[in-house]
């Protein structure tokens, strides 16, 4: 009876053995290449090899093209120094409207933030004042244009619908041209005018605004912006007469514009030569069955 149960032991044990050798000895089915599948080279039932994908990495950026035009709404003070030597009132004062265009190029740091550089054309605008003082008034006529070098920075503000608010700042230069400015007496009707004149001055932006994603590489905007260009000044003053050639010029100080803008914006990504390669999709690994178990059934004892 010990001899057949120490047979019995034995014989489980070798079972045992067994199978966890053939276990340990499967191996899932060969894979191919795709491209041999595709081409009907590789048996049936055959399976693509799985590589794993690389890493993902987050990536930002991006160049863009831009353009613009827009009409100003510009404000000033006129101030000479014969406005300090009697009492003098501006009554009124300002500037027509007038067209602007400009472009620039730009890149996005990432989904929020963007800069870009810009440079402008601000057409003429016509200057019209009127100030009174004791015994008389004077009547002030000019026109005004300027070139605006920028560089911005826009934050956007996430996006709805295709819709992106935003909001920016700025920092550059202007330069300032006035020309065909008068200045007439109105009891009078003597003339005093000045000659053309130009200033480079320090300039700064406020903007806000929204964009609408046509297509994936093009935008339009629409947006608000302060625009703060300085100050600017007239050439020498001259009589009507022709004498006194070397009169105080005239300044324009405190200018500013509120400027009302529609821009296009035009990623460089759309071009293939700046375009980011095609993603690389990857097909899943393959899952295959475990390998059968197989049990040995207890040896019946005969007694």
């Amino acid at each position: 009876m010990v001899a057949r149960l120490n047979l019995f032991a034995a014989v489980t044990v070798a079972s045992l053995f067994a199978t966890a050798a053939q276990a340990a000895d499967y191996a899932p089915p060969p894979c191919y290449d795709a491209a041999i599948i595709a081409a009907g080279r590789a048996p049936p039932g055959a399976v693509p090899c799985y590589a794993p994908p690389p890493p993902v990495v987050e990536e930002f950026g991006g160049w863009y093209l831009r353009g613009y035009v827009g009409m100003s709404n510009q404000q000033a003070k006129l101030s000479h120094p014969s406005f300090n030597e009697r009492p003098y009132t501006h009554q009124d004062d300002g500037f027509d409207s007038a067209p602007f265009f400009g472009a620039g190029v730009g890149y996005y740091f990432n989904e929020w933030l963007r800069f870009d550089v810009t440079g402008e054309y601000r057409g003429s605008a016509n200057y019209h004042g009127y100030g009174t003082y004791p015994g008389g008034s004077d009547e002030y006529r000019a026109r005004k244009k300027e070139w605006v070098g920028l560089l911005n920075a826009y934050v956007d503000l996430g996006t709805w619908n295709r819709l992106t608010p935003f909001v920016g700042a700025g920092v550059g230069g202007a330069y300032n041209t006035v020309s065909s400015f008068l200045d007439i007496n109105t009891p009078t009707g003597g003339v005093y005018s000045a000659q053309s004149g130009s200033k480079f001055n320090f300039a700064w932006a406020l903007h806000a605004g929204f964009a609408y994603k046509v297509t994936p590489n093009f935008t339009v905007e629409l947006a608000y912006r302060y625009l703060d260009l300085g100050k600017a000044v007239t050439g020498n003053g001259v009589s009507f007469d022709g004498t006194n050639a070397n009169g105080r010029p005239f300044e324009f100080d405190k200018l500013i514009s509120h400027d009302i803008m529609l821009g296009l914006r035009f990623n460089l990504d759309g071009f293939e030569m700046f375009s980011r390669p095609a993603p690389v999709y990857y097909a899943p690994a393959p899952v295959y069955s475990p390998p059968p178990v197989y049990v040995q059934p207890p040896l019946q004892s005969r007694g």
